[in-house]
């Protein structure tokens, strides 16, 4: 518990057995929940989850989207946050940014990483790929945004019953964050992070998640991937 509220942590992952053992023993105590999606590993991401005391659910459809389907709605906090079990995130930032909401009434809240302040968390393609998908997102969604592909979200669990992301890819990260704009009543903000480098191999694919990214930007706007609350079942939907 922090502050009386219970705190749960979703983390995907995907062949994240080096990561996750780092991530799990650096868990704050304040954390009442882990809940570790095993995307269809082929290493020991399961049983170091386990052995890590987390929940771990399995979901044998590969994707990022899909991982966070599964997590998100079995998670029983009052707050939910997210990180990766490649250690980038600081899950030890959870605290103040909830400090942050409470202070300030927030419902959702989006950890940026830029400017980064270590240069080498993260390769200059890639910092060059985040920069255009976010301008992209201002200019399709009229929202100044800094950083419109974190994965690193704090928000409050009843949020989730007026969010409706369905991508089941990469694209949920920067999906979840316009669902959370245009949400009646959330209130949305960006606090900084540090952004760490990444333990294990990286499973980005920087030009196919990028184009693919930046093709959802454009396809949503245009009402292609769009879906109403009344003809679609939502896939965060809470038990």
């Amino acid at each position: 518990m922090y502050r009386e509220l219970k705190i749960s942590v979703v983390i995907p992952c995907f062949n994240e057995e080096q990561g996750l053992k780092q991530v799990l023993e650096t868990m704050p105590s304040y954390v009442d929940e882990v809940i570790v999606v095993d995307n269809n590993s082929t290493d020991a991401t399961a049983q170091i989850g386990l052995a890590g005391h987390a929940q771990v659910i399995f979901e044998p459809r590969k994707g990022y989207g899909r991982a966070y389907q599964a997590g998100l709605p079995a998670a029983t906090g009052d707050i939910i946050a997210t990180v990766d079990g490649d250690g980038t995130y600081p899950a030890s930032a959870i605290a103040s940014i909830v400090d942050r909401m409470l202070a300030q009434n927030l419902d959702f809240v989006s950890a940026k990483r830029f400017p980064l302040q270590n240069p080498r968390a993260m390769r200059l393609r890639n910092q060059i790929g985040n920069k255009i998908l976010t301008y992209v997102f201002r200019l399709l969604y009229l929202h100044w945004i800094a950083d419109s592909q974190s994965g690193m979200w704090i928000f409050r669990r009843n949020v989730l019953t007026q969010l409706q992301p369905t991508h089941p890819g990469m694209a949920f990260s920067e999906e979840i964050k316009i669902e959370a704009l245009q949400a009646p009543g959330v209130r949305f903000e960006e606090v900084p992070i540090s952004y760490s480098e990444r333990i294990g191999e990286t499973k980005l694919y920087t030009w196919r998640d990028g184009w693919s990214n930046l093709l959802f930007l454009f396809r949503r706007r245009l009402g292609r991937e769009s879906r109403s609350l009344a003809d679609s079942p939502n896939p965060l939907k809470l038990d």
